[in-house]
């Protein structure tokens, strides 16, 4: 947390700025541990002061004490934060432009006409993209936890059952076994509806031949996992084989070749000719891949526009994708973390083709 501080106190002297207000979940959580609603950072050069409300103030105090200065809000954070400001003398104060809505930047300004909020998002967001040494086993540990997930519903899967089952399953073994939560709402799409990227479990049931693609990830210690497998129940045809193995093919080259120095543009680019030059250039519509952290979606990104360039600690999902409408599709994912020129991968579920 020190040093997460002092970049964070460098970025505030870099701007000639004389304080900044960390308002969103995850940048709280980055910058002090505390995992609750209700809270707001105002850090200075010099002070850090976290603020709370009464339901959160002990949890706060025994995580942030050694830290901040903890308060407790007795109104709300917009009352405390221009009592502080106020009190302070503070002019010229960096925000997250991203967090706070135009009512609530509203109300800052009309009740501080002569501060100066400068927005800082992309400026802040760029000291979560390298991940340190404890961030990474973190996040192992949330990848380990899909990866058994998986093994687990591979046994579960059958015939008959829904994929509202399916996600449920998947779930409660992730619960059960140390996650505080899914690291979104878990994809399973089946048969033709495997070609719906982001679709919702529905109460559809799997039928012999399907393909099922299950997107799922777990929250533990306040880092997210993601991972996405398909698999098959009962022997499909083989044009869904062929799609698998281009897919595969594609993953496992843009992955091999995600090295540090190379952009995001030009990594999403391999996966992107082979999928491709194997005749499904309009069926490949979403990038390569995303950085995963605290929020399941971070940056930087693999995709067509991205031009900021891999640096090791990065970690990122490699996830190509097939999906032809009204017959079905494949996406294969990995976490992994950038390191030179050969990536560490953290998901360890097999690719092979699996029929159940």
């Amino acid at each position: 947390m020190k040093k997460r501080m002092q970049s964070l106190q460098n970025v505030i002297k870099g701007k000639n700025l004389e304080a900044m207000i960390i308002t969103s979940r995850p940048n709280t959580f980055y910058f002090s541990g505390f995992g609750g609603s209700s809270s707001i950072i105002i850090v200075t050069v010099g002070r850090k002061i976290f603020a709370t409300d009464f339901r959160y103030i002990e949890t706060a105090t025994e995580n942030c004490g050694a830290d901040y200065e903890v308060n407790m809000m007795t109104s709300s954070a917009d009352a405390f934060l221009i009592e502080t400001i106020t009190k302070l003398g503070l002019l010229n104060i960096g925000f997250e432009e991203n967090d706070v809505s135009y009512s609530r930047y509203n109300g800052w300004t009309d009740k501080l006409p002569k501060v100066k909020f400068s927005p800082l998002q992309s400026e802040i967001t760029r000291l979560r993209m390298i991940k340190d040494a404890e961030e990474i086993k973190k996040l192992q540990t949330a990848v380990t936890l899909g990866d058994d997930a998986f093994n687990h519903v591979l046994k579960f899967i059958k015939p008959g059952v829904s994929e509202n089952e399916i996600a449920a399953e998947i779930e409660y073994y992730m619960r059960r076994n140390g996650a505080s939560a899914p690291s979104f709402e878990t994809i399973v799409a089946s048969g033709k509806r495997s070609s719906m990227p982001h679709a919702q479990a529905t109460n559809k049931t799997i039928e012999s031949g399907d393909p099922i693609t299950m997107d799922f990830g777990a929250l533990v210690d306040g880092y997210c996992s993601d991972m996405t497998r398909t698999v098959f129940a009962g022997k499909p045809e083989q044009k869904i084989k062929d799609i698998y193995n281009t897919v595969l093919n594609a993953q496992e080259a843009s992955e091999a070749g995600a090295f540090a120095g190379k952009t995001g543009r030009e990594i999403d680019d391999i996966s992107r000719k082979i999928i491709y030059r194997a005749g499904y250039e309009g069926c490949y519509g979403h990038g390569l891949g995303h950085s995963v952290g605290i929020e399941v979606h971070e940056e930087p990104r693999f995709n067509t526009k991205e031009t900021r360039v891999m640096e090791n600690g990065m970690i990122m999902t490699v996830e190509p994708g097939i999906y032809v409408e009204n017959y079905g599709g494949v996406r294969i994912e990995n976490m992994i973390v950038i390191n030179d020129d050969k990536p560490i991968v953290l998901t360890k579920s097999t690719k092979e083709f699996i029929i159940l």
